[in-house]
This record gives C-alpha cells, structure tokens and sequence, in this order.
C-alpha cells in the first residue's frame, strides 16, 4: 500500500495529533507550535499577551490527571510526561485565533489545514453517528421479527402437540390371523 505524500500526508499527520478532553476536540499547544512552525514557548507567551482573545471554549490549562491520560495515548506526547507545566488545549477556533495572533505567513497557512482537519474529523463522527442509528434501528426491527418468530413457532408446537393419532378414514377390512399349530410329529404336507 502507496503512503500518502505532501497535502493529504500532513492533514493525516494532524488529524492524529488531534485528541478528545472534556467532550471536545483539540490540539495541545506542543503540537500547535510544531505545525504553526514556532516554539511552543513563544505560542504560550502570545497567548497569555492576548488572554482576551482566548476564552475557555478557545483555550483551557488541561489537568495534571488529563495530562497523564493525553502521555499513554499519544506516543508522540511522551516529552510532556516530564515537563514542569500543564499544557494548553487549543479548540478548533482556539488554533485559528492562535493563527491570528503569531501573524506569521507560516501559521495563516497552517490554519487552513487545522480548520480542514477539525472539520473533517467533525464529518467522520457525524457519519459515524449516523451508522450506530442504523444498526440500532435493525437491531431493533431484528428483535421485533424474532418475537414474531418465536410465537409463530409456539403456534406451530401446539398445533403439533394437539395433534393426536385417529381413526384412519375409510373402509378397513378386519382380518384374523391364522393359526398354524404345527406339532413337530405331523409331517409337513409335501405336493
């Protein structure tokens, strides 16, 4: 199998940096650095000079136990295992907004990528959420056919069961049996 190269190769490489806290998508400030092509130090120090601009539902401090569950998922987070400070978590608007205030060339171009990555993602749980509803509503419908089923076979053995041995229709002729009382003494009649 061909590995996808240039545009498609990076929106798969950021789609997987892509994690779920909270209940929403984000990319962790590491990340969002690395792909806006600055430190990850000079993302944080833009940020907090511009705290108005980011609002928790753009960018929020993840938790010492959120950023144990993000290092044991994600292998490419394993340096953040030892770093002294907790990470910020980027939403999709929260990564645009970055875009915005590092003002690089680098980083509006990056943002392209980020906003196709995010709604892409969005695509795939939508489409995904849409095949669990099928497979409930055939559940469902399989389950209400296998009651049917099963009362019809009910139906079927009492039928069977009240079914009892009758008289055959029809003239029968009753015949006896013969009677052959043959002593070892008589000889056998010989033509």
């Amino acid at each position: 199998m061909r590995k996808p190269t240039g545009i498609v190769a990076r929106r798969i490489a950021l789609e997987l940096r892509i994690v779920l806290l909270r209940g929403q998508k984000v990319i962790l400030d590491a990340d969002l650095a690395a792909l806006y092509g600055v430190t990850t130090r000079r993302l944080n120090e833009q940020v907090r000079r511009n705290r108005d601009r980011f609002p928790l539902d753009f960018a929020f401090q993840i938790t010492a136990g959120e950023k144990r569950q993000v290092v044991a998922i994600c292998d490419h987070l394993a340096r953040l295992k030892f770093a002294k400070s907790l990470p910020l978590a980027f939403t999709e608007h929260g990564a645009i907004m970055a875009a915005s205030v590092l003002n690089s060339p680098k980083a509006v171009e990056a943002s392209v990528f980020v906003v196709r990555a995010f709604v892409r993602l969005r695509e795939v749980l939508v489409a995904h959420r849409a095949l669990a509803l099928k497979l409930e509503e055939l559940e469902t419908k399989i389950g209400a056919h296998d009651a049917e089923l099963k009362t019809i076979v009910e139906v079927l053995r009492q039928l069977m069961g009240s079914c009892t041995k009758k008289k055959p229709i029809g003239f029968g002729a009753r015949e006896r049996k013969a009677r052959y009382n043959l002593s070892a003494e008589e000889p056998c009649p010989t033509s």
